[in-house]
Order: C-alpha cells, then sequence, then structure tokens
C-alpha cells in the first residue's frame, strides 16, 4: 500500500564550511501538488532523532546509520553510499508508520523546512476531540447541516438569473461539501478506531471505552456515517451535473436567457451602436475581477493568499487520500471475514450431511428390529 508522502535521498553533494569539507544528503519529498527539496548533513539527522526523541517519548522505529570515527564519508564513496541507504530507510520509516506522532510533530517538518501546519494541529485536536461519543454526534449533527446547506443551495443555483450568481453559489455548495466530507473522514477514523480498541481498554489513552457502545450501537453509527456518505456522493454528483448543464447542445430560452440576457449585455458594454456591435466579441487580457478575500491585498499579499490556498489544498487531498486508504483497508477486512464465513458454512452442510447418514443408518436399523 503506497504511502500518502513519497520521501527519498537519491542523491548526495559535497559542501564546505569554514575550509572542511562535508557530505550533504539532498531530501526530496514528494507533495501531492509539488516536489520539495531541502540539504541536510549528518549532524542534521542526529539532532532530529534526539528531538524526536524527546518530544514524542519514543525513538522512530527504524535507527540512525551508525558513525564513523575513523573514516570519512566524503573521500569514500562506499560509506557515502551506505550511509545514504540508511537515512533513506530512517526518514521512509517516519513517513510510512502507523503512528503518526514522529511525522506530525514540529520537530520533523522544521527539519524538511516545511511551512508551520497549523491547520494539521487543529485538525488532529479537533480529531482528539471525537472520541467522545457525545462529541462524535455533534460533529455528525455538523455534517448534517452542512449536506442541508449544500442542498439548499443547490436549489438556489437553479433559480439563479446570471451565470456569475451560479458560479458564486456553486462555489459556496463545494465548500459545504469539502467540510462535509472532511467531517465524515473523522467520524469514520474515530469508528475505525473504536471497533479496533480491546473490550477491557480504558480512557486513559484519550480513546473510548468499548463498553461504553455496544455492538448495536457501533452499527447504527455505522448507518448514519453511510447514510451521510450516500447523501454526499448524491450532492456532488449533483453539483457536477449543474456544472455541466449550461455547455450542454440542448440549452434551453430560458437558461440561455438567464446566463446572458440582452440586459445584461446593454448594462456590461452601454448602448450605444458601437457597443452593441462589440458585444459579441470575446475581450482577451482584461484584469481578473476582485474577490472579498483579495479585493485589501497588494500583490505579495495575493501571492501570500494563493500560497496559503495551495497548501490548505494539498492538505484535503492529503485527508482524502488517507480516507481512501481506510476504506481499502476496511474493504480487505470485511473479505477476508466473508471468506472464513464461507468456510464455516462449508464446514457446517459437511456435519449436517455427515449426521443425515447416521440418521439415515439409524431408521434403517430401526425397521430392521421391528
Amino acid at each position: 500500500m503506497a504511502p500518502a508522502l513519497q520521501i527519498s535521498i537519491p542523491t548526495t553533494s559535497t559542501g564546505e564550511e569554514g575550509g572542511k569539507a562535508y557530505t550533504r544528503y539532498h531530501i526530496q519529498l514528494a507533495l501531492p501538488i509539488r516536489t520539495h527539496e531541502t540539504l541536510k548533513r549528518y549532524s542534521d539527522f542526529t539532532t532530529l532523532h534526539d528531538n524526536l526523541v524527546s518530544q514524542t517519548g519514543a525513538a522512530p522505529p527504524v535507527s540512525l546509520p551508525p558513525k564513523s570515527w575513523l573514516r570519512r564519508t566524503v573521500d569514500n564513496p562506499t560509506l557515502t553510499e551506505q550511509r545514504r541507504r540508511g537515512l533513506e530507510a530512517y526518514v521512509r520509516a517516519i513517513v510510512d508508520a502507523q503512528d503518526a506522532r514522529w511525522r506530525s510533530s514540529t520537530v520533523w517538518r522544521h527539519f524538511l523546512s516545511l511551512p508551520q501546519d497549523d491547520k494539521a494541529s487543529r485538525l488532529q485536536q479537533q480529531n482528539d476531540s471525537v472520541t467522545d461519543p457525545s462529541a462524535w454526534l455533534d460533529l455528525h449533527r455538523d455534517v448534517k447541516n452542512q449536506l442541508h446547506t449544500a442542498r439548499q443551495l443547490l436549489k438556489k443555483r437553479d433559480a439563479a438569473a446570471t451565470a456569475q450568481e451560479q458560479h458564486a453559489i456553486s462555489a459556496d455548495a463545494k465548500a459545504n461539501l469539502v467540510r462535509a466530507a472532511t467531517g465524515l473522514a473523522r467520524l469514520d477514523d474515530a469508528l475505525t478506531k473504536l471497533s479496533k480498541k480491546p473490550k477491557d481498554a480504558s480512557d486513559d489513552d484519550g480513546g473510548w471505552d468499548q463498553s461504553s457502545l455496544g455492538e448495536r450501537e457501533l452499527r447504527r453509527r455505522g448507518d448514519m456515517l453511510a447514510s451521510a456518505r450516500a447523501e454526499t456522493e448524491t450532492l456532488e454528483s449533483t453539483l457536477k451535473s449543474l456544472v455541466v448543464k449550461p455547455q450542454g447542445s440542448m440549452l434551453s430560452a430560458s437558461t440561455f436567457a438567464a446566463s446572458a440576457s440582452e440586459t445584461d449585455k446593454r448594462a456590461l458594454w452601454g448602448d450605444t451602436p458601437t457597443a452593441t456591435a462589440r458585444s459579441s466579441r470575446r475581450v482577451l487580457g482584461g484584469p481578473a475581477q476582485e474577490t472579498d478575500r483579495t479585493r485589501e491585498l497588494d500583490n505579495q499579499g495575493v501571492l501570500q493568499l494563493q500560497k496559503q490556498v495551495m497548501g490548505e489544498q494539498e492538505q484535503d487531498v492529503l485527508e482524502i487520500g488517507k480516507a481512501v486508504t481506510r476504506m481499502k483497508e476496511m474493504g480487505i477486512m470485511i473479505n477476508e471475514e466473508l471468506v472464513v464465513q464461507n468456510e464455516m458454512l462449508s464446514m457446517m452442510d459437511q456435519d449436517v450431511d455427515r449426521v443425515q447418514g447416521k440418521i439415515d443408518v439409524a431408521k434403517k436399523r430401526i425397521k430392521k428390529i421391528h
């Protein structure tokens, strides 16, 4: 199963500091949208290891390659390659580990020169709060409200008079659906953790005690989650169909008038004959329309906002990837359970046939006795 992130140390290079040469290791982190690279020395890895142990209270699953006191990697290609492989195994183990405490720490993000993930930390705190049964229901209620709002917006979009209003309402509906999908992923993760906890587990680790929720309640909440997920998929399909509807060849006259009426054209181009003649032409190179988020920003602020939006999109892609991974794991577990149940049914059929044979023999003997 491929991880959400791909990290590697493909190459090395030589640097110099204070007249002394040293080896630099090129760490490449393949993000969903772009590739990030940073250069680190072996001493940086040892500092990272010590900080991770200090912050998380446990060492990463793979140890660092040992330091050589008699040889240097600068003039020893074999030692350089050996250490590169060891360091690559070290960072990959952190990324691929089931326990996310190392890669979620601020020390790890600082080591990779990544921006501080305030959104991820807030999401982690929210996920921890969902481990309470009442908080789970509150989040499910919030997801249902998001879906209700999205449905109302889609109905409002059908009655929109202009294409601009349709696009604006569609964007609002999409935002509500994204928030609902994120909430569903958190709910699913909470139920998955709960179902894997042993019955005698306590609440000392911040999780649920399975004795507080029986199997019937777990199934009921699973059905609630499946229903909300199906509703989300239906609304997403409706949203996509609404987006492509104006591009169809069977566009009605009322829809065409709503998206581009003569009144809108006159308000845009003016009421002069020359303007009317130019109304059917497309204007290229015009300035982009301002929004509420960009109206008060300068060029540098817009650039920073764009970077922030890209970072949020990366986090959303990662969360979706995690949700897909969990769904795949659940599918594999269900398949394994079905295989076991089929084997048990086959054994039961064999037992029934064997017992039936014994009953037939007993009946024949009884007839002989009588």
